[in-house]
């Protein structure tokens, strides 16, 4: 986070914190590179002006090649020093930040996460990490190189013939102004050409994570020139980058190459007058090599490092977003939890303006099972979330064992209210990593497998060949729709929470495998607080209350046996579920005697 600054400079500048030592290392070496190579440049004149002309081939020609290949050495070494430091910098720069993010995007809040799109968010902490990391391993330390360079052989220069080496300066201004002025066009052509790099992520990753439902409904050509139109786009922002570099590298080369000439012709001319000896000419082309050329490279890094700062904007803009403050609260609970819960006028709003919820009131108190029921988009599962602090209610009061809800930490309340999602999440480890995922304590096999005994999966999982050793392939694959969820109940039992929150969790199970798991649940809810969101009457007919929502408000509550006494939306569900079920029976049945 302390990389985060409105000046793109500073903030690169800041990111390197750690590693700027080793980064000078590397470019004192790098200034010690040039400097050997302007010494050979500078050997080379001796040869020629005193070795040759004076016919001195005995100690001073030893002495010149010892000189010569002493000065090589030197600029082989410290160049070698120089890049290995430079990697080490970038790669450590880029690690770390690697690291940070993935962490700090884990802790955003659910309000971020609504909206950002994770073909997005990879891009950034891949490609764009990427760029900085280059940034660093070639465009920054090569700018020190060229800078290096430059001041050194015009030192060496001015030694040779100050005229002469003011007359290799004359096109740096051109190339500067030529630089600055690609370069900024690139950095927006490359900020177009990674936000649509973005979007070509996305869909590759919104493909792949719904594969079997594009392959059930036989979408793949769809999905495929979708993908291909989104990839066309990301050509076409391509083209433009192309286009700015094929631009500006005849520009740079043209104005290089009129320089250099102009160089050979007025030191060719010194040199006939004898203004300046051979040994001089040699050396100050040499020289004048190690000037032009390096600038030429100077603007090529300047407009290519106008993309990593492009991409450190994209990455700042991440970092800015203030995380989840998981330990804002001023209350710690003396005592465990005993799940006393109170709504009050409580109401909720996403950041579109859309109003999840409308002035709920309603109380439960410990031990109580709370069913949520209405159609989708009703808000069940908006206002179990508020119970996690996943969102703060806008207005109104929700009392938890009397104290107001957001006096809580998140954390804490996390760690003591358990879900199990409408669509469960298993990551690619094996079943017994999964179940033991939600705890952050040393859990005894015995304790695995007695919560996925309770949760009717035990026997199911020591039917594979590995058990509970079992790895599962991304999401879960390996298991069907029925027995994730299971696991998913389990791992939430182990935990052991004082409230349950049970997102339509039998949704996925059959009529056996529900009546197992309610008669498990029976045992293990008592004296836990517990909300079922759920669609089928079937599940929430046990409850202590139901509440019946339409569009964030609550239309009815009672019990089951009360409810189906009153008119209303619960008992319009209960009757049209009854028959559906009915019906399916006759059908089934009369489908039975005509196979016999």
């Amino acid at each position: 986070s302390h990389a985060v600054h409105a000046n793109r400079l500073i903030g690169i500048w800041r990111l390197s914190r750690g590693f700027r030592w080793a980064y000078l290392a590397a470019t004192v070496s790098l200034g010690i590179a040039a400097a050997g190579r302007a010494g050979a440049y500078l050997t080379l004149r001796y040869l020629v002006d005193t070795v040759l002309v004076g016919n001195r081939f005995g100690r001073e020609l030893a002495y010149v090649v010892v000189a010569f290949l002493a000065a090589s050495a030197a600029e082989g070494l410290f160049s070698y020093l120089s890049g290995l430091w430079a990697a080490q910098t970038a790669e450590g720069v880029a690690m770390r930040l690697r690291n940070y993010l993935f962490d700090h995007i884990q802790r955003l809040s659910f309000t971020y996460h609504d909206y950002a799109q994770t073909g997005d968010l990879i891009a950034r902490c891949t490609s764009d990490i990427d760029s900085v990391r280059r940034l660093f391993a070639d465009q920054a330390i090569g700018i020190g190189r060229i800078i290096s360079l430059f001041l050194i052989n015009l030192i060496a220069l001015v030694r040779l013939n100050g005229p002469l080496a003011w007359l290799a300066c004359a096109v740096l201004p051109l190339l500067f102004v030529a630089s600055a002025l690609f370069g900024r066009r690139v950095g927006a052509a490359f900020e177009a050409y990674q936000a649509q790099e973005a979007r070509v992520c996305t869909v590759l990753q919104e493909n792949l994570t719904a594969v079997r439902v594009v392959r059930a409904f036989a979408r793949q050509d769809f999905e495929r020139d979708k993908f291909d139109r989104e990839n066309a786009l990301k050509l076409e922002r391509a083209r433009g980058l192309w286009t700015m570099h094929a631009l500006y590298w005849p520009i740079s080369d043209t104005l290089c190459g009129l320089q250099m000439l102009l160089c050979v012709w007025v030191g060719a001319l010194r040199a006939i007058d004898k203004v300046i000896t051979p040994g001089t000419y040699v050396a100050y082309l040499g020289i004048v090599i190690g000037i032009i050329w390096p600038m030429r490279n100077l603007g090529r890094l300047i407009v290519n490092m106008s993309t990593g700062l492009v991409s450190y904007v994209r990455l700042r803009d991440v970092m800015q977003q203030p995380r989840e403050p998981l330990d804002q609260g001023d209350y710690v609970p003396p005592a465990p939890l005993r799940g006393e819960l109170a709504f009050d006028n409580v109401s909720f709003h996403y950041q579109s303006g859309h109003e999840a919820i409308s002035n709920v009131s309603f109380s439960c108190q410990p031990g109580q099972i709370i069913a949520l029921l209405g159609s989708t988009g009703s808000g069940k599962t908006t206002l179990a979330n508020l119970l996690p602090r996943f969102y703060d209610y806008d207005s109104g009061s929700i009392l938890l064992d009397g104290i107001e809800l957001k006096r809580y930490r998140r954390r804490y309340l996390r760690q003591q209210i358990g879900i199990v999602e409408q669509e469960p999440f298993l990551f690619s480890r094996t079943i017994r990593e999964n179940i033991r995922y939600g705890v952050d304590r040393v859990v005894s096999d015995d304790e695995i497998e007695q919560a996925a005994r309770s949760a009717a999966i035990d026997n199911e999982i020591r039917a594979f060949p590995q058990g509970y050793d079992t790895l599962l392939g991304e999401r879960g694959i390996t298991l069907s729709g029925g027995q994730k969820q299971r696991v998913a109940i389990a791992r939430t039992l182990l935990k052991n929470p004082r409230i349950l929150i049970l997102d339509d969790s039998t949704s996925s199970v059959d009529a056996e495998t529900e009546a197992l798991l309610r008669s498990a649940l029976d045992r293990l809810l008592a004296g836990r607080t517990t909300f079922v969101i759920a669609h089928r009457v079937q599940s929430l007919m046990t409850a202590d209350e139901i509440l019946v929502l339409k569009q964030g408000r609550i239309v009815q509550r009672g019990t089951h046996a009360s409810l189906l006494t009153e008119e209303g939306p619960y008992r319009q569900i209960y009757d049209l579920q009854v028959r559906i079920e009915t019906e399916l029976e006759r059908e089934l049945s009369s489908a039975d005697k005509d196979h016999q």
